[in-house]
């Protein structure tokens, strides 16, 4: 969600804590702000909208002051929680005497209580937020020891928290710490930094000390003193950060989105590479473990956590997971997995899936299935991020950066890595080598599959304009194509802000029917399946209520009677096909978004990492 930026020594901080913030925008955000610490001093600036807007604040102030000297400070880009997007309520926030600001990713949950304490003391706060509780708890334990403070303050807040403090007492430190929102720590020659995401850090440095849940760290110029709340010391090594943590260019491409889409057949060549054994029907994924002495096949049901779209990958996973391997499977949101007593133990594989490796609520479930004993594995694309470092074990996707908060790349490499993972599953218990090879070679295929379907854009260009002006839109699908349904109706409604719902096409007449009008827009998936004729029946059960079909079909079939518009995708085995069926409708999505003008990379109210509960 929100980002956090911050620097200490090694000359002006302001170019670098601006540079970081635009490096963050990606993630969203409606208010950014910064404070500077030097000759005694602080100094704060804030304002709502984009980056460029606290730039040209900040230019505004004598290039001689502060703004051009002062080599401390922490800087924010703030996603809407607590209160609305206003100058007053944007980041940082400071205690009652102004010497010290906060910047904060997370929710503080017993603000509430806290903020009516203070009050109650004679506080007067300035914001809505709950983060300037926070400030103003360390303020009050400030007696010359910044970190005590600090280490105070947090032992009496519940909830998420990823903090940089500053004081203008004493610059030359910054105190970080980190509580269910991700934060790390960069060190560069005669300057140390601090930022939410890595690619804040890459043009400063590739050395990288990602944080742990109940890290306090002390940060000075040259050097970085990480211990707990309970004062203990804590080891923690540098990480190398890949080359591409850091954010690209367009390249020529009117959005990133849309970059990114064409990356796709390499993306997932990357997600594939060396992992998919030809010969022998099976997959190598070395970070499963080596699956001896039966240990893949002693597994009597898999669990795949997700939220979002990482949570339809799952639920096309389970598809494959039942099909190839034999193995009854579940997706399950995995916000709702903790709160629910979840039976599962030590026959249990549960895969958790997460773009980032932060997201709060799959984290949160990962540590509820691993203290009930089950065996987890972690499905992620950032290196060294939290998810993957609370499993151990697990599979990176090797995707490459998203950019665009709707997600495209990460989707395609998440399918492709849990056929994968399925394939082993299954050659490890029933499947057969003949089938397993049959499979593989399906896989192997699927980033020529992709290109095909960017080869044949101008189709999805053509049923974007038929569907351009309509608010509402069905999808349709059966089997594994469901989620991708799923998926489906979800990039239209991120990215073009078009009502859109995806159901099981079975589902349609048990009540969604009702809700169609002439010229309501239908996308049917109906490729080639077992089932694909029961899909076509319910094409025509919209068509004759005066629907706009848009068919999905594989290349050779015939066309849809009287469809609006189609999207053909190369005939391959059903489980497969869903990579390549998501690609063409993330190509309609994005081409309705662009025929509406809609903002696709930073779509309103979105977030690319959701860090919070």
């Amino acid at each position: 969600m929100c980002g956090i930026i911050g620097v200490v020594g090694g000359g002006p901080a302001v170019p670098i804590l601006l540079g970081g913030l635009r490096r963050l925008e990606y993630r969203g955000y409606d208010s950014a702000g910064l404070a500077l610490a030097g000759d005694g001093a602080l100094l704060i600036r804030r304002s709502v909208g984009k980056v460029a807007a606290l730039a040209d604040k900040v230019a505004g102030d004598p290039s001689d002051g502060p703004v051009g000297r002062w080599s401390s400070g922490i800087a924010h880009t703030r996603w809407a929680t607590h209160g609305a997007p206003t100058e007053a309520n944007a980041h940082p926030h400071f205690d009652r005497s102004g010497r010290i600001a906060v910047v904060h990713n997370g929710i503080i949950e017993n603000y509430r209580a806290l903020r009516a304490r203070l009050e109650s003391s004679g506080h007067v706060f300035a914001s809505e937020t709950d983060t300037e509780v926070l400030a103003r708890l360390i303020g009050d334990r400030h007696h010359g020891d910044l970190k005590s403070a600090v280490i105070g303050a947090l032992r009496e807040v519940e909830g998420a928290y990823g903090i940089a403090v500053l004081c203008a007492d004493d610059p030359s430190r910054l105190i970080v710490a980190r509580k269910g929102s991700p934060l790390c720590v960069g060190v560069a020659e005669g300057r140390v930094l601090v930022a939410s995401d890595p690619a804040a850090l890459v043009a400063h440095t590739r050395q990288v000390i990602h944080l742990d849940d109940g890290d306090v760290a002390v940060l000075t110029a040259d050097s970085v003193e990480v211990s707990g709340l309970d004062l203990r010391p804590r080891h923690r090594s540098p990480d190398e950060l890949p080359a591409e943590a850091a954010v690209a260019e367009r390249d020529g491409h009117e959005h990133f989105m849309h970059k990114e889409m064409h990356e796709q057949p390499e993306s997932v060549r990357n997600a594939l590479r060396g992992r998919v054994d030809l010969v022998n029907g099976d997959s190598v994924l070395a970070g499963l473990g080596r699956g001896e002495d039966g240990e893949d096949a002693a597994v009597r049901r898999a669990i795949l956590l997700g939220c979002g779209t990482s949570l339809h990958a799952c639920m096309v996973g389970k598809f494959a997971f039942e099909e190839l391997a034999q193995l009854p499977a579940e997706a399950e949101q995995a916000a709702e997995f903790r709160y629910r007593n979840p039976l599962v133990g030590p026959d249990d594989l549960v895969i958790a899936v997460s773009q980032s490796g932060e997201t709060a609520d799959t984290l949160a479930a990962v540590k509820e299935a691993r203290n009930r004993g089950a065996r987890v594995r972690g499905l992620v694309n950032v290196v060294g991020s939290a998810i993957a470092r609370q499993t151990g074990r697990g599979v990176y996707l090797h995707v490459g950066p998203e950019v665009s908060v709707a997600s495209t790349k990460a989707f395609t490499g998440q399918v492709s890595v849990l056929l994968l993972m399925a394939l082993r599953l299954g050659r490890a218990r029933r499947l057969s080598r003949e089938r397993g090879r049959e499979i593989a070679m399906e896989i192997d295929r699927i980033p020529s599959m992709i290109e095909r379907v960017l080869e044949l854009e101008s189709a999805a260009i053509r049923a974007a304009e038929r569907m351009v002006e309509s608010e509402h839109a069905f999808f349709l699908g059966r089997g594994p194509m469901h989620p991708v349904a799923l998926e489906g109706a979800l990039k239209l409604k991120e990215i073009s802000y078009v009502h859109a719902e995806g159901y099981h096409a079975a589902e349609l007449k048990h009540g969604p029917i009702a809700l169609l009008t002439e010229g309501t827009p239908v996308v049917v998936i109906a490729n080639r399946s077992p089932v694909r004729d029961k899909t076509l029946s319910n094409a025509e059960e919209c068509r004759a209520r005066g629907a706009g079909i848009i068919s999905l079909v594989t290349e050779g079939q015939e066309s849809v009677p009287g469809a609006w518009g189609e999207l053909r995708i190369p005939d391959c085995d059903p489980l497969v096909a869903t990579v390549p069926a998501a690609v063409a409708l993330q190509l309609l999505a994005y081409h309705v978004a662009r025929l509406r003008g809609c903002p696709i990379d930073q779509p309103r109210n979105l977030a690319k990492s959701v860090t919070v509960e």
